[in-house]
């Protein structure tokens, strides 16, 4: 009995950094691109990863908005502007959420579209995690596949928890440590009010919103709500998941932070690590506080290999792919699929949409 327990507070705490794959290079690259403090924001992960931990009592995953941050690497947005996304998304899934409409959403949105949009990013997620990480780091990556590998075999025959992600991330600021030196504690951030500008909720409106809102409808509360049910036999409320982005979103955004959300992969990613409960976004909150507190010096993020950030993304994305192909209709998913990485996901998800409404007119003409 004793055992059992000790096992299963250890697969908590391997699954607590299940995600670190992409939270910590996501916010760290829009940190150097926008000058957004990098500390801040993991303080304001950690805060949503403890609530989310201890309001939903399992590993429901909060993580920053995918679309915000390719567009934020990519053109060098200002944090007025990426505050600006964070705060009307926030408000616009909170009313949605409010109104119990996510329920009627789902009844619009068909099953095969959820997968695809799973489907879709685990395929993006996979090119991410090749092109950009690994291939630029095979020594490291290789390393960390291997620690994924041993711990696979040890784990399937040996039954331990699989603490390959906690390894790898540990190894890899061990060896930050060791080109930069071991860091001096570090004073945090403390977070400041933040309200954009007009002009900055306009462009926010043109520039950021269309492509994030699809993405987070689908994949941060939908296709989560719907992996839950996968993973736990739970039934959880899309409403429910969508007033806690609407609050992260919007909260993180005013106090200067990344706009947050749930998603599948997150999700994913704790459950393929090990996490089952709650306990496992605390310890993982308490990791983040302590990674801000540590990167409160820069010359620590920038020698962190890239190879790690790699692997635990491509096991994220193998995780997820296999529950993206659980689909009813695998046309309208491979469509989705398919479309994700040339034009986007939220382009992807409309012609997915559009594909199977006409499926089922078709089909049912009535």
């Amino acid at each position: 009995m004793h055992n059992n327990h000790l096992s299963g507070i250890l697969s908590e705490v391997a699954g607590s950094a299940g995600n670190f794959g992409t939270v910590l290079p996501l916010l760290f690259a829009v940190s150097v691109s926008s000058g957004m403090d990098f500390s801040l924001m993991l303080i304001w992960a950690a805060i949503w990863y403890i609530i989310s931990g201890l309001y939903y009592r399992i590993p429901v995953s909060v993580e920053p908005f995918k679309a915000v941050g390719a567009i934020a690497i990519a053109d060098h947005l200002s944090p007025d502007l990426i505050a600006a996304s964070g705060i009307l998304i926030g408000i616009i899934c909170f009313i949605i959420g409010a109104g119990r409409c996510m329920n009627r959403l789902q009844k619009l949105i068909p099953e095969p579209v959820i997968r695809g949009v799973q489907l879709g990013l685990a395929l993006i997620l996979i090119k991410s995690a090749i092109a950009g990480f690994i291939i630029p780091d095979l020594a490291f990556a290789g390393m960390a596949g291997g620690c994924i590998l041993v711990f696979y075999l040890f784990r399937s025959r040996f039954r331990i928890p699989d603490l390959s992600a906690l390894c790898i991330i540990t190894a890899g600021f061990l060896f930050a440590f060791i080109i930069a030196g071991f860091p001096s504690a570090g004073v945090l951030p403390l977070p400041h009010l933040t309200i954009p500008s007009g002009s900055a909720f306009l462009t926010a409106l043109v520039l950021l919103v269309p492509p994030q809102l699809p993405l987070t409808l689908t994949n941060a509360i939908l296709a989560t709500s719907l992996l839950i049910s996968d993973l736990f036999n739970r039934n959880e409320d899309p409403d429910r998941l969508s007033r806690t982005v609407g609050l992260m979103s919007a909260s993180s955004s005013l106090f200067g932070g990344f706009p947050m959300c749930h998603g599948a992969g997150g999700l994913a990613a704790h459950y393929r690590f090990g996490a089952r409960g709650g306990l496992s976004m605390v310890i993982g909150g308490c990791l983040l506080l302590f990674i801000a507190g540590v990167c409160t010096t820069p010359d620590i993020m920038k020698n962190l290999p890239e190879g790690m950030f790699g692997v635990l993304l491509l096991v994220v994305a193998i995780e997820l792919a296999s529950h993206g192909i659980k689909t009813k209709n695998r046309f309208v998913t491979a469509v989705i699929a398919l479309l994700a990485i040339p034009a986007g996901l939220a382009v992807a998800f409309g012609a997915g949409l559009i594909t199977a409404w006409i499926l089922m007119y078709r089909k049912d003409p009535s």
